[in-house]
């Protein structure tokens, strides 16, 4: 199966922009090849084209009347999507480098864990430093795997007084001091778009005619990306209710849904959340970062933002395990909730993304 990052390369911005300034596609080619090599030394396996199960039976269990098509993504580079986007940044920083940057050699994310261990591993396979802000209750196995990795861990305690998310705000800072964004927030890193829309690209050829995908929402990247990759694909962004800063804010914004407002002044609309909690921890985020054109892509195609109750999230889980065999935590079947809980009108052709192993 060929890697979706020379197959797809020519609707990569990366690939534009070697290609822009000189360099040729061969050139971007071996970069692919090199990096995705040194990706398989760090985690045994590169990128390659990632599964659809067949989603019938748990449809059918659920009580849900749709086709479902589910993307598996937990046995990724990394463990889950999050790599995708990072692999797309370091394709723009070798591209940037090529032609002139000076070279960054040390980076940072703030993560709750998945995007961390995608982060560490592109590192790891680019030789470079990595400052990686974690929350004080990150998984042990996950911090286990970074220091494996050779990432510089920081826990994150929440400061009394403080706004938003202490992971994000000390991340924030060590940019200020230098270090490069590499992070899974266009907000921060823009390209951390191009490299997710692959998966939105795999799913397209694997699945025709989609009438709607429900998508877990933390930061955003994810379902901006893939909904940029299936523009003609109706987009259900899902977070659970104790943490929903996302439709919060599509309440604020309607009726008129005015964006170049909402861009003018984007802290009268999108609050931190207080206190986040869920069983989907990989969601927790205090603000939807890329919420802008998350839902300008959710207007545009139809949708409408989700907001899971956490007994849904909890069956959502327990469901994907007991009728598929997809190895899915319970961040990445947060989507599924979205789905129980608002499932469409009338029988269609729907996709979720299960995304993040379960350690």
């Amino acid at each position: 199966m060929s890697n979706p990052f020379v197959k797809f390369r020519d609707r990569l911005d990366s690939h534009r922009y070697a290609l822009d300034n000189g360099l040729s596609d061969d050139w971007f080619v071996e970069q692919v090849e090199a990096l995705d090599a040194a990706v398989a030394g760090v985690e045994g396996h590169g990128f390659v084209e990632t599964p659809v199960v067949d989603g019938s039976v748990l449809a059918s269990s659920a009580g849900l009347d749709v086709d479902l098509f589910i993307k598996a993504e937990p046995n990724n580079v990394g463990g889950s999507h999050k790599a995708r986007h990072l692999f797309g940044v370091a394709l723009h920083l070798i591209a940037q480098e090529a032609l002139g940057a000076e070279k960054q050699t040390s980076l940072a994310i703030a993560s709750c864990g998945n995007a961390a261990m995608g982060a560490a591993v592109i590192a790891a396979a680019m030789k470079r430093d990595l400052e990686v802000f974690v929350p004080v209750w990150a998984d042990q196995v996950v911090i286990d795997r970074l220091d494996h990795l050779g990432a510089n861990i920081n826990r994150c305690e929440r400061i009394e007084g403080e706004s938003g998310d202490p992971c994000y705000n000390r991340f924030s800072e060590a940019v200020a001091g230098g270090a490069g964004a590499f992070s899974v927030q266009g907000t921060d890193t823009p390209a951390a778009f191009d490299g997710g829309r692959t998966l939105g690209w795999e799913l397209a050829e694997q699945v025709h005619n989609l009438d709607a995908i429900y998508i877990q929402v933390g930061g955003g990247a994810l379902a901006t990306a893939v909904s940029m990759a299936l523009p003609d694909v109706r987009l259900h962004p899902v977070q659970a209710e104790g943490a929903a800063p996302l439709r919060r804010a599509w309440d604020a914004l309607a009726p008129e849904f005015d964006f170049d407002k909402a861009e003018a002044d984007p802290t009268s609309y999108m609050t931190p959340w207080e206190d986040p909690q869920s069983f989907a921890t990989g969601i927790l985020d205090d603000i939807t970062y890329d919420w802008i054109p998350l839902l300008k892509q959710t207007r545009r195609t139809g949708g409408e933002p989700i907001v899971a109750p956490e007994s849904l999230i909890v069956d959502a889980y327990n469901l994907a395990h007991t009728y598929t065999d997809v190895p899915v935590c319970s961040t990445g079947t947060a989507g599924l909730a979205g789905l129980l809980h608002e499932p469409p009108s009338r029988r269609e052709r729907v996709a979720l993304l299960f995304t993040g192993l379960d350690r």
